[in-house]
């Protein structure tokens, strides 16, 4: 009986945590199955000392505690999660083959569904607002060093004090504030040009991606680039590549799409890191029927669309919730 009470009582008091213990895990890894690989762990190891809680902190922090140090283990020895745009290279050739690099383990979206579920993210939660999990700011995590990343998501996205990020890390509160002015300064060098998104609310977001929409699926390339920022960045990971201006994007498209007229491509809408994502079926030209073929982030600006990351993996489609094909429209 007592043991079916501790389980009771454990489960009430982590349960909740869930969705944002994946968020952290996510800003840590830059990988949605790692990290609920991770927050699995993190359970796994909660419930095993439970026994041993003393309350000295609240749940919250010592789960966070835990979760913190089953990533740095876990990122031990491995590679970080860029995207097309860290890996250092100029902007490329649109008119050039593309060339993939199976060996990289790139970035992956985090579907909003996993972090908030139907409902909008609180504006309240520090833990899992939107700046915390917007693409550009986890694609810049990673280029920060394990202990780094640590030390800058518990200082400045949870609001820890110094000193319980040192004792989380195992290491000094000055070495705490050294790790995180270096990791500051460098996310400041990377996020030097960004350019405020429009909101959820404002509807100049809900008329241009209507209209980007449309000029895909009417395959209307010269409005496409219209509706692009002049200085658009366009990445789509395995392809080591990565695109900048809306000319180079337009001629991006004509060269490698496989499209060809109006009603190729069809989308269903989502988002993910806080942001739209549209899900791109093509129409299989053997028996007409529209297949997962992408997904494509947006970053929509006053400007137009100012970044584009597209991810061609289809089990990203199920990880969305997304269907792998579309029902035949009639006529």
């Amino acid at each position: 009986m007592t043991t079916t009470v501790t389980e009771t009582t454990f489960q009430e008091l982590v349960q909740p945590l869930r969705r944002e213990l994946v968020a952290h895990c996510y800003r840590m890894m830059g990988s949605l199955q790692d990290a609920e690989d991770l927050v699995q762990e993190t359970y796994l190891r909660a419930w095993r000392s439970f026994d041993r809680f003393e309350a000295r902190s609240s749940v919250r922090t010592w789960m966070y505690r835990i979760a913190t140090n089953a990533c740095l283990t876990a990122l031990e020895g491995r590679s970080r999660r860029p995207l097309p745009t860290g890996l250092g290279a100029p902007p490329g050739n649109p008119n050039a083959e593309l060339r993939t690099r199976d060996d990289v383990p790139w970035l992956e979206p985090l579907p909003d569904r996993v972090v908030w579920g139907e409902a909008p993210p609180d504006p309240g939660d520090v833990a899992t607002s939107r700046d915390s999990v917007r693409l550009a700011f986890v694609a810049a995590l990673q280029h920060l060093t394990a202990q780094q990343r640590a030390v800058l998501v518990l200082r400045d996205v949870l609001c820890w004090q110094a000193s319980e990020v040192a004792a989380t890390l195992g290491t000094t509160v000055a070495s705490v504030n050294s790790a995180l002015q270096r990791a500051r300064a460098h996310l400041a060098s990377l996020d030097a040009d960004a350019v405020p998104t429009l909101p959820d609310d404002d509807p100049r977001l809900r008329t241009l991606l209507a209209e980007y929409v449309k000029a895909f699926e009417e395959y209307d390339v010269d409005r496409i680039v219209s509706l692009l920022a002049a200085d658009v960045t366009w990445q789509m990971p395995p392809f080591e590549e990565w695109y900048r201006g809306a000319e180079d994007v337009g001629a991006l498209i004509r060269r490698h799409c496989p499209a060809e007229a109006a009603g190729d491509q069809r989308f269903l809408a989502t988002s993910a890191n806080g942001a739209p994502v549209l899900a791109l079926y093509m129409r299989d030209k053997v028996d007409g029927v529209h297949r997962a073929f992408q997904l494509q982030h947006l970053e929509v600006t006053p400007d137009g669309v100012a970044a584009v990351t597209v991810w061609f993996d289809k089990e990203l489609f199920t990880r969305f919730g997304l269907p792998l094909e579309l029902p035949v429209v009639d006529g």
